[in-house]
């Protein structure tokens, strides 16, 4: 071995170039920064040529207006923030298309802004990511006037028309935590999503409850009546107080599901944990029989086989309760599976739990309802509205044979 290969080796290492990422993101930001500073300034002076009809020292008897030279300041955009020179004029006001008078912020970013926030991203995290992005921090009062400006499009969302009928609607409610005069309260909203003529699922509306009762489902369904809403064939809900009777005095001619899953909840809430698993099997025999009378007859077999399982106040229950759960039956025998339970609004309603669930107690019950009507927004926006649910066909040609 070479005595001498050490220390040129070690001197080879030593010429190796070592990069400094940190650095070269620093300096790029630096030159994007410089360019985009560079050319709003020039569209800032192209505009003022503009405006005075000819060119900076320009002698020219179409000259309108002359500058009184300029004023500093800064806009914060995705490349930073960047030090502009508007132009000030002598005779008038000097107002251009390039950069909004008194704005701060470029428009992609407000936007931004309030994506991230609807989106679910806490205003605490929205403040950590724009000083990441922007270099600059924005505060949780920004994030609120800026938010301010969707939720009037939101309210003008929420209170469209409903246009043409829907046969299935699917009705529930959430509860959330607010602040009232220092003590956190509950406070309720009611959603309802329906399936309309063409199969098509559809956010029909949300409004704020003081609680889920008679008072606050009526006049839900009120709003959703006066809106438009038409042809309701089956509403599907859990059991919540007050809403059977409401939607008697709206829609009288319109059937109720009850929920199934929610049923097999309340059931199992009074059995013994070691006998749980089989009521479940004996529960979901009555639901999947081939018909309406078939289901009676299982209903009474599984209320005869809890009382000798001595679960009799169970067995009342479920002998006086069953028929709320059967009302799909007199419905297409495909659209069962997804009219017999309200999951298909479970699932929107813990997307609004996981939005809101970084809020913590909301200051009041209009900010839960923006909050919760944006995100329903969101989803109605998405490949949820425009995948065909239901075929309806099947159920007009079962009201024809009828």
């Amino acid at each position: 071995m070479n005595k001498d290969s050490t220390p040129a080796r070690e001197g080879t290492l030593s010429n190796i170039i070592h990069i400094d990422d940190a650095r070269i993101q620093d300096h790029l930001g630096k030159i994007v920064r410089g360019s985009v500073e560079d050319t709003l300034n020039a569209l800032l002076d192209a505009e003022a040529d503009r405006l005075c009809n000819a060119g900076r020292y320009e002698r020219s008897e179409e000259r309108r207006d002359t500058r009184a030279g300029s004023y500093e300041r800064k806009l914060q955009t995705r490349a930073g923030e960047v030090n502009l020179k508007v132009p000030k004029l002598r005779q008038q006001t000097f107002e251009t298309a390039i950069i909004e008078r008194y704005r701060r912020r470029e428009a992609s970013v407000e936007e931004a802004l309030m994506e991230m926030y609807l989106a679910g991203v806490s205003v605490r995290r929205v403040e950590d990511i724009t000083e990441a992005l922007w270099g600059t921090r924005v505060s949780s009062g920004t994030v609120s006037n800026l938010n301010k400006k969707i939720y009037a499009q939101i309210e003008a969302w929420r209170n469209r028309p409903i246009e043409g009928h829907h046969p299935y609607v699917y009705l529930d409610g959430i509860v959330l935590k607010r602040t009232w005069a220092g003590e956190v309260r509950n406070v309720s909203l009611l959603v309802a999503i329906g399936v309309n003529a063409d199969g098509y699922r559809e956010i029909l509306g949300i409004q704020e409850g003081a609680k889920e009762d008679k008072a606050g489902w009526s006049n839900f369904l009120k709003h959703l009546k006066g809106r438009g809403l038409q042809g309701v064939e089956l509403i599907i809900s859990d059991a919540c107080m007050g809403l059977v009777e409401s939607v008697g005095d709206f829609y009288p001619d319109t059937c109720w599901q009850r929920c199934t899953v929610h049923w097999y909840r309340n059931v199992f809430s009074h059995v013994p944990s070691t006998k749980v698993r089989e009521v479940s099997l004996m529960l979901k025999a009555i639901h999947a029989q081939e018909d309406l009378p078939a289901a009676q007859a299982k209903a009474d077999e599984v209320a005869a086989k809890l009382r000798s399982m001595r679960l009799n106040k169970i067995a009342d229950w479920v002998a006086k309760t069953v028929d709320e759960t059967l009302g799909y039956y007199a419905f297409p025998n495909e659209h069962w599976r997804r009219i017999r339970t309200n999951n298909p609004l479970e699932r929107i309603m813990r997307e609004i739990r996981r939005r809101t669930r970084v809020v913590g107690a909301f200051p009041d019950g209009e900010s839960a309802l923006n909050l919760a009507a944006a995100r329903l927004r969101h989803i109605a926006g998405t490949k949820w509205s425009t995948k065909r649910y239901l075929n309806m066909k099947l159920l007009r040609e079962k009201e024809m044979i009828a």
